[in-house]
């Protein structure tokens, strides 16, 4: 004998959706306030061995204006690169400084690039960082390798005439200088002039090192420094040596040069070493220094602000009671206006809360007093879409007819294009927003974004849901408690 499983009927369809969705909600809500999860969690996990209830350790992000911190602008020097090459130059640099201020402990730091004018600046925020001279110090001491090979002959004559103006010296004495350079005498003409005088830059950088480490040298026992670059950084150094054999090749650092070695053939393992008179604690701070994050271009700091952590606090007290004050109000307006239908759109914007903030919590979103103003904005959006379905529906019972359930039906139908116009239109200024603004805007359209989306599913799956569980009895034939 076969046995069916009946299926369910469409009313308990509606049941089994609405608590579903009521069961996340609370399960969201707890996630997002864990205050009672965590203890009922640590209990339940004492009782039973069989299934282990998670806890929830991940608090929300706070962004500067709302923790305190601190906020660097620093300016990137491109003049000496490529235009076909300054963006992804920048890139490089933007994940370099990112490695370095992982290593002050902040957590969440925003590193992003902003473009002023022709200048590219790299806007640095640290919340929670009390100390911006530390972050200064440990941003300023990545060091800035390059390689650099010889000028030609008439632009190193150039460049030490207008060092050497004095006319009794030769332009044979003045090339005499860079034959066997001295890094004094390279220091003090790059001082004076603001350029090299015997070596110019050459495409490869620490943008290209993959790793660096203190080696001694086998013969005379000194400390060196060995870099491996990485494949593209290789083939750099390849070329580079094959060009200059015989010749002297500058490894510079922070635009000082460290090391002037020959070069007897090409290399094309891509090792080099950095010779020079370290002790062990420079050789070591200077390999940390190299692998957390060799600059592929200098920068230099032009801003620096910080936000004291009371004003944060403060600024996050006075935006949590506005958003609390907005939505009470919100709420108010839905019941008073809308009766029972208010009732059930504020039931479901206690869903569409309960989601983002858990959202906001686990992608993670750094909150900003901009992103809050999104978020409460967002509120805005599903309030309005619940406006325009209990319009439609009103405008459904006045023109009469017997099956509310049908009204309903039909009023979230035609309110849909509505609504669905009007988010999408609102999200896509909302990626706008975020793709092209800065990192304060980026908040404010990130929170927005996420509100649109959740809203639109409390305000046409959830609501509608929990106003088509109660229509039975005495309730489904008064029309009149539905809405005004």
């Amino acid at each position: 004998m076969r046995f069916r499983i009946p299926k369910p009927s469409k009313r308990a369809k509606i049941y089994i959706y609405s608590f579903l969705i009521l069961i996340a909600a609370f399960i969201a809500a707890n996630l997002d306030y864990p205050n009672y999860w965590n203890p009922a969690a640590e209990w339940a996990n004492s009782k039973q061995s069989i299934i282990t209830v998670p806890t929830v350790e991940r608090g929300y992000l706070l962004g500067l204006d709302l923790r305190g911190g601190v906020h660097l602008v620093y300016r990137a020097d491109t003049s000496n690169i490529a235009d076909s090459d300054k963006d992804d130059a920048v890139s490089s640099l933007r994940d370099a400084i990112e490695r370095r201020v992982n290593f002050l402990g902040v957590s969440e730091p925003v590193v992003q690039i902003q473009r002023s004018g022709a200048e590219r600046r790299l806007i640095i925020e640290l919340a929670g960082l009390t100390d911006p001279a530390e972050a200064i110090k440990q941003i300023g001491e990545t060091p800035y390798l390059e390689f650099r090979e010889f000028r030609l002959p008439e632009e190193q004559i150039a460049i030490l005439r207008s060092a050497f103006p004095d006319p009794e010296i030769t332009d044979d004495q003045l090339a005499g200088y860079c034959v066997s350079p001295n890094p004094t005498i390279i220091q003090f003409v790059t001082y004076s002039t603001g350029q090299d005088p015997c070596f110019r830059p050459t495409k490869l950088t620490g943008q290209y090192l993959e790793r660096a480490q203190v080696v001694t040298n086998p013969t005379t026992g000194a400390i060196e420094i060995s870099l491996q670059f990485d494949e593209e950084g290789t083939k750099l150094f390849a070329d580079i040596t094959e060009r200059n054999v015989g010749q002297v090749v500058g490894i510079y650092l922070d635009g000082l040069p460290v090391s002037l070695p020959n070069v007897n053939e090409a290399i094309t393992g891509g090792q080099a070493v950095i010779s020079g008179s370290f002790t062990p604690e420079e050789a070591r701070a200077l390999v940390r220094n190299l692998n957390a994050g060799a600059l592929p271009v200098p920068v230099e700091l032009i801003s620096q602000q910080r936000v004291g952590a009371a004003l944060g606090a403060e600024s996050l007290s006075d935006s949590v009671k506005a958003g609390i004050v907005g939505f009470l109000a919100v709420l108010l307006f839905l019941v008073l206006v809308y009766r029972l239908s208010g009732v059930f759109a504020v039931l479901s914007l206690g869903v569409y809360v309960a989601f983002l903030l858990l959202l906001i919590k686990f992608i993670p979103v750094t909150l900003t007093l901009a992103g809050i103003a999104g978020l409460i904005l967002s509120i805005g959006m599903a309030v309005d879409a619940n406006i325009l379905i209990f319009e439609r529906l009103r405008e459904e019972i006045r023109e009469g007819g017997a099956d509310i359930s049908a009204m309903v039906d039909r009023a979230f139908s035609r309110a849909w294009p509505s609504i669905r116009d009007g988010h999408i239109s609102t999200l896509i200024t909302a990626v706008i927003l975020f793709w092209f603004s800065t990192s304060f805007i980026k908040g404010f359209a990130l929170t927005l974004g996420l509100g649109i989306l959740v809203s639109l599913f409390s305000a046409v799956i959830a609501t509608r849901y929990f106003i088509k569980m109660f229509l039975v009895g005495k309730l489904k034939e008064r029309k009149s408690l539905w809405t005004r």
